[in-house]
């Protein structure tokens, strides 16, 4: 492969999504319908990060850490402000619930060659946990900050060819 711009990823929201105790994969998210998130201008950062377990050992005088629980963090995503388009309308909506909704990243990166290339996709459940806008100064765009509490593992669906 290579390098690739952040530049036309794309990211999507679903419907309701249960929690499980088992990491999510691909086929979880089969049935989903997809809505575009328009005029992105951050992505933010995903991924899991584990929780630092430490314990102290009298005898050896060496603190010793231990990986705990996973946390894919909050991804912050940043939009300009567009009323009318039914991703940034649906991620509002989102925000008022106490539920847990699909999210698909679709990055960039689909391979040169092949008979139907695809990029590579991020899946997840996360929670809309903030949903504001920002006005700043005058030469500005008005921006709609989206924070989403990623309550799963990260799907990782890898670019194809198509062959």
């Amino acid at each position: 492969m290579g390098l690739y711009a952040t530049a036309g990823a794309k990211l999507y929201i679903g419907s309701t999504k249960n929690q499980k105790n088992d990491d999510f994969v691909e086929a979880d998210f089969d049935a989903e319908n997809w809505t575009e998130i328009a005029n992105l201008e951050n992505l933010g950062s995903l991924g899991d990060t584990a929780e630092a377990v430490n314990f102290n050992p009298i005898g050896s005088k060496r603190q010793k850490t231990l990986k705990g629980t996973r946390s894919a963090g909050t991804m912050e995503v940043v939009c300009g402000i567009d009323n009318d388009d039914a991703g940034q309308v649906a991620a509002i909506a989102a925000e008022k619930s106490d539920h847990d909704f699909a999210f698909r990243l679709v990055l960039n990166d689909a391979p040169a060659t092949g008979i139907k290339p695809t990029p590579s996709e991020r899946i997840f459940i996360a929670k809309v946990m903030s949903a504001s806008e920002a006005f700043d100064e005058a030469n500005s765009v008005m921006k709609l900050n989206i924070s989403l509490g990623v309550n799963s593992n990260v799907v990782r669906i890898a670019a194809a060819t198509g062959d």
